[in-house]
């Protein structure tokens, strides 16, 4: 196919740009004369993504003994970068929520996120990482290019994966014969152009390919194991038919045992169900 990355891109027009809401969002958490009480009234403007926020707050994948009822007191407990990373993790659900295709369903591609957003969060918590709903995060935008590929070209991709289901290959290196790019290239290129941090747009365009990672490559590890664990437990799928296997750099540069992958898979399981629930539920 004589089509560039770059050039798919320019063609992408309804994601290319994150909600006015979470940019606001965004701007205020780094200002540095910005209250809870400020932050707390740009998330009111939208009663549907508050009552979620507060949901996942209110999970059982914080425990909290109380109940938290507003968005300050969340802030307060949770932090303010933590809770903007669970504010990017639902603007794009939201985003792509409309953007149905013939390729996979989109409740079988967020699940597959999900479980992979899951299990990158059990590993920086066994790694003792800062900031752990930034791999959760990852997790989730890991395959988005996907999604801008299904919708751009699906007659390609439908060709993409037949032949790498006739063939048992990865689906991420068929694309990447085919098209001299894959899914990861084009997700970099849509966090960049989401002016996200640097972490996330390294790591999401080097998840099949930690080793080439130059400045993140621990995060680029993580997100690429935890991938990994999403494809073997088979929550759901964006559309790889088979497990890739884990890249023996990204697994020692984590300095995690055989033991520990156990936990993790484990941990990983019990999450996803939970995040699922708080994630895909039309409850707003």
């Amino acid at each position: 196919m004589a089509v560039s990355a770059e050039q798919l891109m320019r063609g992408t027009t309804q994601v290319s740009s994150l909600p006015s809401l979470y940019r606001r969002l965004d701007e205020a958490i780094d200002a540095p004369n910005s209250s809870f009480a400020h932050i707390g009234k740009i998330v009111a403007d939208d009663t549907g993504f508050t009552a979620r926020l507060l949901r996942i707050a209110n999970s059982a994948l914080y425990n909290f003994p109380s109940k938290i009822e507003t968005v300050e007191r969340a802030m307060s407990i949770i932090g303010t970068k933590q809770l903007r990373e669970l504010a990017l993790a639902t603007t794009v659900v939201r985003m792509f929520k409309g953007m149905e295709n013939s390729l996979v369903s989109m409740e079988s591609f967020w699940r597959h996120s999900i479980c992979c957003g899951a299990a990158a969060r059990v590993i920086a918590t066994a790694r003792r990482e800062n900031n752990i709903e930034r791999f959760f995060v990852l997790g989730m935008l890991h395959d988005i290019g996907r999604l801008v590929m299904y919708n751009r070209i699906p007659e390609v991709c439908a060709g993409i994966i037949d032949e790498a289901q006739r063939d048992r290959r990865l689906l991420f290196e068929v694309e990447k014969e085919q098209l001299g790019f894959n899914h990861a290239d084009i997700g970099r290129l849509l966090l960049q152009m989401w002016k996200l941090p640097k972490a996330q747009i390294e790591a999401v365009g080097y998840h099949h390919a930690p080793h080439v990672a130059q400045h993140y490559p621990m995060e680029a590890a993580v997100l690429h194991i935890a991938d990994v664990i999403a494809n073997a437990l088979q929550w759901g799928t964006s559309g790889e038919g088979f497990v890739p296997r884990f890249n023996a750099e990204a697994w020692q540069r984590l300095e995690l045992t055989e033991r520990h992958l156990e936990a993790i898979v484990a941990h990983t399981d019990e999450q996803t169900g939970e995040a699922i629930r708080l994630f895909l539920d039309d409850e707003e």
